[in-house]
């Protein structure tokens, strides 16, 4: 029987098809895993936003690499309750996001300062000289900024 701690290994194959870099467990989306037998297996996932539309994506994709790995009943349950925040994302996770180009979030919801007054770091040239465009990115887990220095406009993952 596999263990949680192999399913996990597992699952860090699983990435978010918004932005590829990250995996699941970078995102820290994967809430529990509880190994019903050497066949069958429950994973508990959490969105990063009600409604995200990646989610029945990612759920296939677990199911998908699960199955791959000599599990027959792959079962995946959505809880809502916490809701997911960014203080659930791995440190790796931060570091990828920036390579790629995307600004991580730049507080935790325990010091939760002003979205407005956030200096948010460009993720290329790395001033600090940027301004918010838009509330509303790429996707709505995103933010447009843009960066004076450079003049490239790039992603801010908010934080919530």
């Amino acid at each position: 029987m596999k263990s949680k701690e192999e399913i996990f290994t597992i699952l860090q194959n699983v990435t978010d098809p918004e932005v590829p870099v990250l995996s699941i467990l970078d995102l820290g989306i994967v809430r529990d895993i509880i190994v019903k037998t050497n066949d069958e297996v429950e994973v508990i996932i959490t969105p990063t936003y009600s409604g995200c539309p990646a989610m029945s994506m990612i759920a296939f994709n677990i199911k998908m690499e699960l199955v791959a790995h000599g599990f027959k009943t792959v079962n995946i349950s959505e809880v809502l309750s916490p809701a997911w925040t960014t203080d659930w994302m791995s440190e790796e996770g931060r570091k990828k996001l920036k390579a790629y180009g995307i600004a991580p979030p730049q507080y935790t919801t325990q010091n939760h300062p002003n979205e407005r007054e956030v200096v948010v770091p460009c993720p290329l040239c790395k001033s600090t000289d940027t301004t918010l465009l838009s509330q509303f990115g790429s996707t709505a887990c995103k933010a447009l900024y843009k960066c004076k220095a450079c003049l490239e406009p790039f992603d801010y993952f908010k934080c919530h």
